[in-house]
C-alpha cells in the first residue's frame, strides 16, 4: 500500500512540474507574440555584473534599438550593430572595427539585444515567485539551460503581467558571478530610417578605424 501511495504521489509531482512548466511557456510565448508584433523597439536599459570571487563589480546604462533580428545596442563605451548577417563591434577607444558572422559568435552570456528572444530555445522553464515593484505586478520564470557546456546555471526572467513586457532579467552563471539587466524604458513602432543597421565601412575607415574581419 505504502509504494502504491508513493507511486502516485511520484505521478502527481510530475504532473504538477509539467503544468508549472507549461503555464510558464504559455507566459513567454504571450510576451514573444506580442514583442513581434513591433516594427521595432527602443530599450533603454541598467545593467550590472557582480563576481564576488573576483572582486569585479559593475554597472552601467545603454540602449538598444530593435527591428526583427537586427539590432543596434550601446554600452560599456561600445557598440555593437547586427544587420542580419554580421555583427560589427565598433570599440572608438581602441578605433577598431571587429566582424564576425552571427554563426561564429555563441555568446554564454545574455546581450540586451537577445533578452526578448533568446528563451525560444535551448531552455527548459519553470513558474517562479511573484512581485510587486513600483506598483506592477512582476511575475519570475525560471530558465535553465538544456546544454550541460552552457556556462549559465539559472536565468530568472521578470515579466509585467499587465503590458506582457519583460521587466528585468537576472542570469548566474556557474561560477556565481550574477548579471542583472533592468528595463527603465521600453518605446515601440518609433521612426527609424533603417540606415541604423547598415554598416559603413568607409567611414570608419576614413577615420583611422582598424577594420579587423
Amino acid at each position: 500500500m505504502k509504494k502504491i501511495f508513493l507511486i502516485v504521489l511520484a505521478f502527481f509531482s510530475l504532473f504538477a512540474k509539467a503544468q508549472e512548466s507549461n503555464k510558464a511557456k504559455a507566459l513567454l510565448d504571450e510576451v514573444y507574440k506580442k514583442v513581434s508584433s513591433y516594427k521595432n523597439i527602443y530599450i533603454d536599459f541598467r545593467y550590472s555584473f557582480e563576481n564576488t570571487k573576483e572582486h569585479i563589480k559593475q554597472d552601467t546604462r545603454g540602449n538598444v534599438t530593435l527591428s526583427g533580428e537586427k539590432y543596434l545596442l550601446n554600452y560599456m563605451g561600445v557598440t555593437k550593430l547586427f544587420d542580419g548577417k554580421k555583427i560589427y563591434t565598433i570599440i572608438p577607444e581602441n578605433e577598431e572595427v571587429t566582424i564576425e558572422s552571427a554563426s561564429e559568435k555563441e555568446d554564454q552570456m545574455i546581450m540586451p539585444s537577445q533578452m526578448l528572444t533568446f528563451y525560444k530555445k535551448d531552455f527548459s522553464y519553470k513558474w517562479d515567485i511573484v512581485q510587486q515593484v513600483k506598483g506592477r505586478k512582476i511575475q519570475y520564470i525560471e530558465l535553465k539551460p538544456n546544454k550541460n557546456s552552457s556556462d549559465i546555471k539559472q536565468i530568472l526572467l521578470g515579466i509585467d503581467t499587465t503590458t506582457k513586457h519583460i521587466y528585468n532579467l537576472i542570469q548566474i552563471g556557474k561560477n556565481d558571478a550574477k548579471t542583472t539587466i533592468v528595463i527603465n524604458e521600453f518605446k515601440t513602432n518609433q521612426p527609424i530610417s533603417g540606415n541604423e543597421f547598415i554598416f559603413d565601412e568607409a567611414k570608419y575607415k576614413k577615420q583611422g578605424y582598424y577594420i579587423n574581419k
